[in-house]
C-alpha cells in the first residue's frame, strides 16, 4: 500500500483537445483554400471564354431574351448560354465542357482543352437558335395568310348563299302550288268520269 503522504502526479496527456481542434481547423482551411483556388481558377477560365465570345453575344438580336451570357458563382461556376445550356470546367481545371439539358438527360455538345474549339461550338449553337427563331416567325406569318384569306372568302359567301336559299324557296313554293293545282285537275277529271252519267241525267231532266 502507498503511504498517505505520497502524492499522485497526473500523467501528462499525449494530446490535448485544443490541439486536435486546431489541427482540424487547419485541415478545413487547407481544403477550403483548395476549393477556393479551384473555383477561382474555373471562374477565371470561364470569364476568358466569355470575353472570347463577347462579339458573338453582342451580335444577337436585341429582341431575343432567351440567352443569358453570364458567369454564375458557386462551388462550380458556369458560363450560361441560355436556360438549358452552359459551359463548365472539368476536374482538371483545363477542360471546357459545353453541356445541354434535354428531355432525355444532359448531353455533351463539345469538350476540349482548347478554348477556341469550345467558343466555335457555342457560336454555332447560338447561330442555330437565332435561325430557328427566324424560321419559326417566318413560318407563322406564311401559315397565317391563307387562313386569313379563307376567312374573308367565307365571310363574303353567306349573302350569296342566303340569296340562293331565297330563290330556291320561291321555286319550291311555286312548284308546290303547281303540284296542288295538278292534283286538283286530276281529281276533277276523275270526278267527272265517275259521275258523268248522273250529270247527263240531271241535264236531261232540266
Amino acid at each position: 500500500m502507498k503511504d498517505a503522504g505520497d502524492k499522485i502526479t497526473p500523467t501528462e496527456p499525449s494530446r490535448k483537445l485544443s490541439d486536435a481542434i486546431r489541427d482540424i481547423k487547419n485541415a478545413f482551411a487547407d481544403r477550403d483554400d483548395v476549393v477556393v483556388d479551384m473555383r477561382e481558377a474555373h471562374r477565371m477560365r470561364l470569364e476568358l471564354l466569355a470575353s472570347e465570345l463577347a462579339p458573338v453575344f453582342a451580335d444577337v438580336p436585341a429582341d431575343m431574351d432567351s440567352f443569358d451570357f453570364a458567369v454564375s458563382s458557386g462551388l462550380q461556376p458556369r458560363l450560361w448560354i441560355d436556360a438549358v445550356s452552359h459551359v463548365a470546367m472539368g476536374r482538371d481545371r483545363r477542360t471546357y465542357r459545353f453541356l445541354k439539358d434535354t428531355r432525355v438527360g444532359r448531353v455533351m455538345l463539345a469538350e476540349s482543352t482548347e478554348m477556341k474549339a469550345v467558343a466555335d461550338a457555342v457560336t454555332r449553337y447560338v447561330a442555330e437558335r437565332v435561325v430557328e427563331r427566324q424560321r419559326m416567325m417566318e413560318g407563322g406569318i406564311e401559315s397565317a395568310v391563307p387562313g386569313l384569306h379563307r376567312a374573308v372568302v367565307q365571310e363574303a359567301q353567306p349573302p350569296i348563299q342566303s340569296e340562293t336559299r331565297r330563290n330556291g324557296g320561291w321555286t319550291t313554293f311555286f312548284a308546290g302550288l303547281g303540284l296542288i293545282a295538278a292534283g286538283a285537275l286530276v281529281g276533277l277529271a276523275v270526278s267527272l268520269a265517275l259521275f258523268w252519267d248522273r250529270i247527263m241525267q240531271m241535264k236531261i231532266s232540266f
